[in-house]
C-alpha cells in the first residue's frame, strides 16, 4: 500500500504569478483567496497574481503568500489526486512550511495559521533591519566542512548552519560580515557552488531572538488541537503531537536550525514512498532526489 507524506514549501518559493491558474479554475480556492483578503485588510491575492516581485520577495509578504498559495495547491490536490490525502501518513513544512503543514493536519484554522504567518513575517523583518545580516547557500561540502567554516568566522560575527537540506547542501546564516567571510573560505575549500540567498536576514539565527519574543505570547495565547496527520518538525526531526508542545516548537522554529535532511529520512525510515510537494516551486522535490533516489516524487 502507497504511503504519502504531504510537504509545504518554505520562503523562497515564491514567483509572482503562483496560484492563479487554481483562483481560476477552482471555486473553493476563490474563496480561500476571498476569505485570506478579508483577514489580513488588503489584497493579498492581488501580490501573489501581479506582484511586483519586489513587493512579493519582502519578508511581511513572501510568508502569507506562500502560505495561502501552498493551501490553494492543497484544494487543487484534492480535485487531481484524492488518494495522496487518503493514504497521508505524515506532514511537515520546510520552516514556513510547518505553519501551512499544521493547518492541513487540523492543528489551527486557517484564519489562526494566516494571521500567525503575517506576524512572524512582521516580527522577522524587523529583527532583520536591526542587524545587517543574510544567508548563504552553500553546495559541494561535507557538512562538517561547513562547520568548521562557520566556526573560524563566528567571532566576532554570528555564523551558523541554519538550514540542512540534503547532502552536500547547506544554508549558512549570520552577520553580513560572517557571510562574506564565508564565501571566501568556502571557495578555498572547493565549494561547487556558493549563493547569497534573497532573504531579509539571518533567519534560524540568535539573530531572530527579538522576533521570537514577539511570536512567543500570541502562539502562547492561541488554540491548538492535536493533529489529524502525523506531523514531524524540522526542529528536531521528531513527530509532536501535544498542542502545547507543538506550540513550543514553533516558537523555537524561528531562532532554530532546520534539520530537514533528517526529517525526511525518518518519513523514510516510516515506509513512506511516495511524497507530494504541495504550493509553489518545485525545491522539495529537488531535495529528495539528493536524499534518496528512489523516492516517489510527486
Amino acid at each position: 500500500m502507497e504511503k504519502t507524506a504531504i510537504l509545504f514549501p518554505g520562503q523562497g518559493a515564491q514567483t509572482v504569478g503562483m496560484g492563479r491558474e487554481l483562483y481560476d479554475s477552482n471555486e473553493n480556492v476563490r474563496e480561500l483567496y476571498a476569505r485570506a483578503n478579508e483577514i489580513v485588510g488588503y489584497d493579498l491575492a492581488k501580490i501573489c497574481f501581479e506582484g511586483p516581485a519586489e513587493l512579493l520577495d519582502t519578508t511581511e509578504q513572501s510568508q502569507p503568500a506562500i502560505f495561502l498559495t501552498s493551501l490553494a495547491a492543497l484544494e487543487g490536490l484534492k480535485e487531481s489526486a484524492p488518494e495522496a490525502l487518503a493514504n497521508c501518513a505524515a506532514t511537515t513544512g520546510l520552516s514556513l512550511g510547518e505553519y501551512t503543514a499544521l493547518v492541513f493536519a487540523g492543528v489551527m484554522s486557517f484564519e489562526d495559521g494566516l494571521k500567525l504567518v503575517r506576524l512572524r513575517g512582521q516580527a522577522m523583518q524587523e529583527a532583520s533591519n536591526a542587524t545587517s545580516s543574510g544567508m548563504v547557500s552553500v553546495i559541494g561540502l561535507e557538512v562538517d566542512v561547513v562547520q568548521d567554516l562557520c566556526e573560524k568566522v563566528n567571532d566576532p560575527g554570528v555564523l551558523t548552519i541554519a538550514n540542512y537540506l540534503c547532502p552536500k547542501n547547506y544554508v549558512a546564516s549570520g552577520t553580513q560580515s560572517a557571510c562574506e567571510k564565508l564565501v571566501d573560505l568556502a571557495t578555498e575549500a572547493g565549494a561547487i557552488k556558493l549563493a547569497p540567498l534573497a532573504v531579509a536576514g539571518a533567519f534560524h539565527t540568535p539573530i531572530m531572538d527579538p522576533a521570537v519574543e514577539i511570536m512567543r505570547p500570541i502562539i502562547e495565547a492561541m488554540e491548538f488541537k492535536a493533529p489529524s496527520v502525523p506531523y514531524i518538525s524540522g526542529v528536531d526531526a521528531k513527530f509532536h503531537d501535544d498542542p502545547e508542545d507543538i506550540k513550543r516548537i514553533l516558537i523555537r522554529q524561528i531562532s532554530s536550525s532546520v534539520y530537514w535532511e533528517d526529517s525526511m529520512r525518518v518519513l523514510l525510515a516510516e515506509g513512506i514512498n511516495s511524497f507530494y510537494e504541495v504550493g509553489p516551486g518545485r525545491v522539495l522535490r529537488g531535495l529528495m532526489k539528493r536524499i534518496d533516489r528512489k523516492a516517489k516524487l510527486n
